[in-house]
């Protein structure tokens, strides 16, 4: 029998999700049902479907005072992933929208831990975007550990890690962004054990570059949200700039802020958008 629930469609920079409201932790939704909901074609479609679930309820190793509401985040495969940046903010205008939480400034418990979300602007009209950022922790970087082939070239690979994993690659002059083939995943050498987020990125200018990315789970998407803070820290790092100033970093569904707290926490900044919203059977 089929279950009736009602979802909400969101996207930031054009990374889409289907958000599900469970608060008390009573869906039961796995890789089948995750990747049916995610597909384009047969199913609502998104690049990963996100869970509104109590902390409480969600069946993790929550700590006595974590944030009531957690984030259970899957790739459009259905896989688990440890956090989502571009989904936050989603998730943070959604439980606002709803009447979940009221405040401005609130927390999410992630897999990743805990993700601190700060309401900067609510729209104007229905349909239109949210601002919102995201604290994404510390970040841990390990420059030139591994290699990746791409157009014919093989470039060095900084890894970055903001609770989940990511291998950053610059391209040299004359090799064009836009140009790359990311049907296919590109080849990284060695290959991570568990897999990881591919990011190809151009300079544009001070503090300022542009990128593509190849996810986990999913394929090409047009934006990661914690790809593009390990970029901007990927980034500021080549630069030798220990500024602090915040980066710009445009992906191909739009541009997003990365900035650092004065304790070296990574900040995203960046839209949120609500666009529709259903009922569905699962």
């Amino acid at each position: 029998m089929s279950e009736r629930i009602d979802f909400t469609k969101g996207h930031g920079t054009e990374n889409d999700f289907v958000v599900l409201d469970d608060p008390e932790g009573l869906l039961t939704l796995d890789e089948a049902v995750i990747a049916a909901l995610a597909d384009r074609r047969a199913g609502i479609g998104g690049d990963g479907v996100i869970r509104a679930v109590r902390s409480r309820c969600a069946g993790v190793d929550a700590p006595a005072d974590a944030p009531e509401w957690f984030m259970d985040y899957r790739n459009a495969d259905g896989s688990i992933a440890e956090m989502c940046g571009n989904g936050v903010r989603v998730l943070a205008a959604h439980l606002q929208r709803a009447g979940w939480i009221a405040e401005d400034r609130f927390e999410i418990l992630t897999r990743a831990g805990v993700r601190a979300v700060e309401i900067l602007e609510r729209p104007a009209s229905p349909g239109r975007p949210w601002s919102v950022r995201v604290g994404m922790g510390a970040a841990r970087c390990t420059a030139e550990t591994r290699t990746i082939e791409i157009a014919g070239q093989r470039l060095a690979v900084t890894d970055v890690d903001l609770g989940n994993p990511h291998a950053v690659a610059f391209l040299p002059e004359g090799i064009s962004l836009e140009g790359l083939d990311l049907t296919r995943r590109p080849t990284l050498g060695p290959e991570p054990a568990g897999g990881t987020n591919i990011e190809l990125v151009s300079e544009r200018g001070p503090r300022h570059v542009a990128m593509r990315v190849h996810e986990r789970g999913v394929g090409e998407t047009r934006s990661c949200g914690t790809g593009v803070a390990a970029v901007a820290v990927a980034a500021a790092l080549r630069a030798g700039d220990e500024s602090r100033e915040p980066w710009t970093v445009e992906v191909p569904g739009g541009r997003l802020q990365v900035g650092w707290s004065a304790a070296g926490e990574v900040l995203l900044t960046g839209p949120a958008q609500l666009v529709a919203y259903g009922t569905t059977l699962i």
